[in-house]
């Protein structure tokens, strides 16, 4: 199991550099190309646009042909993304590049889907933790390869991403093995439900396990994304942070982020559980939005700040594990790719809404928003243990043939 987890978490890790590489140079080769910023926003949101419409069958086709061939698809159409970014002289192929490359970011449920197979129910929260350490990691060091390889032209940057990408390929073709069992693969085949259907059923039946906890990891990642937008602007005008020392937040925050999923999250579910961790995340959370627009010097900024990523690190590998425990193995992609599909869409609507909050209210009312939402989860997440130890019974229903 250590083995297969270590290989994911360098697939992912070498995945998330590459990316990371190419999107803070995205903006530059716009601009080169005559773009506005409502162009360059249209840019950014196509990747999530794509990946929150694959997601789902990503993680279908993992459970009907297993998750190995569906990652290295994903992984694939990354490098032929990054090579039409690489020679892009127009404005269509980097959007071209984008669509492909959020496409190919649909894996993320797959590797998810890895995760839950080759670990044990009580040590998927842990396992998914260090899979979000190993990406946290990779959104540190990416930026700083890209704006490196940048000094050899304007196509290096997208060549190296595509080279790192092809290096992943040929890890994960020798290293990874599969995990998605024949049995559970030939049940998929008979009895999973569309990607549409399984999208609306969480509309439609909130009160079932699976949807409770795709609803509560789309509005905490809302919560945090909507917080994300604004905070530059908020640190701007409240404080007078400049975009000189802006990143030094963000490593603060991303710093904070690997060292409580690697170090600290196994300890506090062994401890607590995977069901009142959440809770536990979701307060820390919605407290570090509350007290944000409300600290008064660097120290209390520092600490309202820090309560963030603590809370994240408790909230989402915990939701995604109970989620995986509560769904057939045999739909498991297909409902991890739901859930990502749900935090994309909280992803691009939550920051509009929280500018929209910027630009018509007082500056704290944005986290104050945000911090409505994550207290709204504590509801919905209420009783949830009852369901964590018998997945067949909560998955008996909603996963039957679509009609």
């Amino acid at each position: 199991m250590r083995k297969k987890l270590f290989v994911l978490m360098v697939t992912a890790f070498v995945d998330m550099v590459g990316l990371l590489a190419v999107v803070p140079l995205l903006p530059y080769y716009a601009l080169r190309f005559g773009a506005n910023g409502f162009i360059v926003g249209m840019l950014v949101s196509a990747f999530a646009v794509a990946q929150l419409i694959s997601a789902p069958f990503w993680g279908r086709v993992s459970d009907r042909h297993g998750r190995r061939p569906a990652l290295l698809v994903g992984l694939t159409a990354s490098a032929i993304a990054y090579v039409v970014f690489a020679f892009a002289d127009s404005l269509w192929l980097l959007f071209l590049s984008r669509i492909v490359q959020g496409a190919g970011g649909g894996t993320v449920s797959v590797i998810q889907a890895y995760v839950a197979d080759a670990t044990e129910p009580e040590d998927r929260a842990k396992g998914l933790g260090w899979l979000s350490a190993a990406t946290n990691l990779g959104v540190a060091i990416g930026p700083a390869l890209g704006s490196l390889a940048a000094r050899w032209g304007t196509a290096a940057p997208g060549l190296m991403a595509a080279a790192l990408c092809l290096i992943n390929i040929a890890f994960a073709w020798a290293f990874l093995t599969e995990s998605h069992s024949e049995d559970a693969r030939a049940a998929a085949g008979v009895r999973l439900a569309t990607s549409r259907q399984t999208v609306l059923r969480v509309l439609r039946h909130p009160d079932e396990p699976a949807p409770r906890l795709i609803l509560i990891y789309a509005i905490a990642m809302g919560a945090f994304q909507g917080m994300i937008a604004v905070l530059p602007l908020f640190l701007a005008a409240v404080h007078g942070v400049t975009e000189e020392n802006i990143g030094w937040f963000f490593m603060y925050i991303g710093a904070i982020s690997v060292v409580a999923r690697a170090l600290v999250l196994g300890y506090m579910v062994d401890w607590l559980g995977e069901a009142k961790l959440s809770r536990v995340g979701m307060v820390l959370l919605a407290a570090g939005l509350i007290t944000m627009p409300l600290a008064g010097g660097w120290v209390g900024l520092g600490a309202a700040v820090a309560l963030v990523p603590l809370g994240t690190a408790f909230t989402f590998p915990c939701v995604t594990a109970m989620l995986s425990r509560v769904i057939q193995n045999h739909e498991r992609g297909l409902y991890l790719g739901v859930q990502q599909t749900y935090g994309g869409m909280a992803r691009v609507l939550a920051p509009l809404a929280a500018g929209f909050a910027w630009d018509r209210f007082a500056p704290g009312v944005p986290f104050w928003m945000s911090a409505t939402l994550v207290v709204g989860t504590l509801f919905l997440g209420v009783g949830i243990e009852r369901f964590i130890s018998t997945p067949s019974r909560t998955a008996a229903q909603p996963q039957t043939v679509a009609k």
